[in-house]
C-alpha cells in the first residue's frame, strides 16, 4: 500500500496554524458528506432493507469487537488479516488473539507487522503484504500457503482512499489496484486453505463509499481513471470492487463449507483519512465525535461476521453495523461480477494462483 507520506498535504507556512474560515466551511463541508454515507450508525433506519432469512444478530453501531465475541473460545483456529498494524486491522488481532485465535497478521513492512504482532496478547505470526506490488502479494500468499495451517477466517481489510490526485499503478488507478487487485490476487492463494478449515469464512471489507461508483457501476474502459478523475469517485468504484469479488466468490464457494461476506465497518477516525488535506483532518478529529464510530465499534462488523456461529450457513451478503442490510443494486450485479473476476485475472496476470 502507499507511503502516507507521498500524499501528504503540507501544513500551511503560515506562523499561524488555525483553520481560517474557508478551509473550516471547506472542512465542515467535508465532513458533512462523510457522516452522509448511508448505513454507518442507524440498524434501525435499515430494517425495511434487511435480506429475508438472514439472521439478525443483538449488536449495533456502538457495539465493540470485544462485546460481539464475548463467550466465544476460538482456540484452534487460525485468522488471516491484511492492514494488522493500525486502525481496524489491529483491533480485530487484537480481540481475535485475546479470545485464542492465531492470526497471521499482514502489514506493508516486516517491521510494521513484526511490531504489531509483537504487541498483542496471544500468538500473532506477521507477514509482509504490499497490495500495491502483486510480487509482494505472491510472496505474502506463498509464505502463508508455506505454514500448511487451514484458514478458519481471512479478513481482507486494509485500504487507501480518496486519493487527492490521480496515481496510478501499472496504469490502473491506485485505489483500484491497491483496494481491490491486491485482495483480489491475495485471496487467490489463500483459498484452498479457507476450503480447508471445517467452516472457512472469507470477510472482505467495503465501504458504503460504493454508492459513490459512477451509475454504470464499473467502468471497465477507464481503469486508469484518466477519464474525470474524481477522488471519491474512484475510491466509490474500488469499494464497489471489492463488493463484486465478494459476491462472485461466494457463488464460486456454493456447496462447499466455505463463505463469503462483505461488510461496511462505519465512519471511523483512523489513518484511512491520513490523504486528506491537514485542515480535514483537524477538522475531523476536532468535531468527528459527533458522528464517528470508536476503533473498537468500528472493528465489530468484521470481527462479528468473521465469527459468529449464528452465521456458519450464510455466504454472499453485505452487512454493517453488525447485521445484514441491503447494498446498493450495482453490488448485486451477477454479470458485471462476472466480468470484474475475469478482468480482474488478466490484470494479475502470472501473479494470480493457478494462473
Amino acid at each position: 500500500m502507499p507511503n502516507a507520506e507521498d500524499h501528504r498535504t503540507p501544513a500551511s507556512t503560515s506562523s499561524s496554524t488555525f483553520i481560517n474560515r474557508r478551509q473550516f466551511l471547506a472542512a465542515g463541508t467535508t465532513v458533512a458528506a462523510v457522516s452522509a454515507l448511508p448505513a454507518c450508525s442507524n440498524p434501525d433506519a435499515q430494517t425495511s432493507e434487511r435480506p429475508a432469512g438472514v439472521p439478525v444478530g443483538p449488536f449495533d453501531a456502538k457495539s465493540t469487537a470485544m462485546e460481539v465475541t464475548e463467550g466465544l473460545d476460538l482456540s484452534g483456529t487460525t485468522a488471516f488479516i491484511t492492514g494488522c498494524n493500525s486502525g481496524l486491522g489491529y483491533e480485530t488481532m487484537r480481540v481475535l488473539t485475546a479470545r485464542g485465535a492465531t492470526v497471521i497478521g499482514a502489514a506493508r513492512s516486516e517491521q510494521k507487522a513484526a511490531d504489531a504482532c509483537a504487541s498483542v496478547d496471544g500468538e500473532a505470526i506477521p507477514v509482509v503484504c504490499e497490495l500495491g506490488e502483486l510480487d509482494s502479494v505472491a510472496a505474502c500468499g506463498t509464505a502463508v500457503r508455506a505454514l500448511g495451517m487451514p484458514l478458519d477466517m481471512v479478513i481482507l481489510n486494509a485500504g487507501i482512499m480518496a486519493l487527492p490526485e490521480l496515481e496510478q499503478i501499472n496504469g490502473f488507478e491506485k485505489q483500484f489496484f491497491v483496494n481491490h487487485i491486491g485482495h483480489f490476487t491475495l485471496g487467490s492463494y489463500l483459498r484452498d486453505q479457507v476450503l480447508a478449515a471445517p467452516q472457512g469464512r472469507f470477510v472482505v471489507v467495503s465501504s458504503s463509499g460504493h454508492q459513490f461508483a459512477p451509475d454504470s457501476g464499473i467502468e471497465f474502459d477507464n481503469l486508469s481513471g484518466e477519464r474525470d478523475y474524481s477522488p471519491w469517485g474512484m475510491y466509490g468504484t474500488s469499494k464497489l470492487a471489492n463488493g463484486l469479488y465478494t459476491m462472485q466468490l461466494s457463488r464460486q464457494l456454493e456447496g462447499s463449507n466455505a463463505t463469503a461476506n462483505v461488510i461496511h465497518p462505519g465512519v471511523i477516525n483512523t489513518n484511512l483519512g491520513r490523504h486528506f488535506p491537514w485542515w480535514q483532518r483537524v477538522a475531523s478529529k476536532l468535531i468527528g465525535w459527533t458522528f464517528m464510530k470508536s476503533t473498537e465499534a468500528g472493528a465489530a462488523t468484521q470481527t462479528y461476521v468473521a465469527t459468529a456461529p449464528a452465521l456458519a450457513d450464510y455466504s454472499g451478503y453485505y452487512f454493517a453495523d453488525c447485521n445484514p442490510i441491503m447494498p446498493d443494486p450495482r453490488m448485486l450485479d451477477a454479470a458485471q461480477a462476472e466480468k470484474l473476476w475475469e478482468v480482474s485475472e488478466e490484470i494479475a496476470g502470472e501473479y494470480y494462483y493457478g494462473a
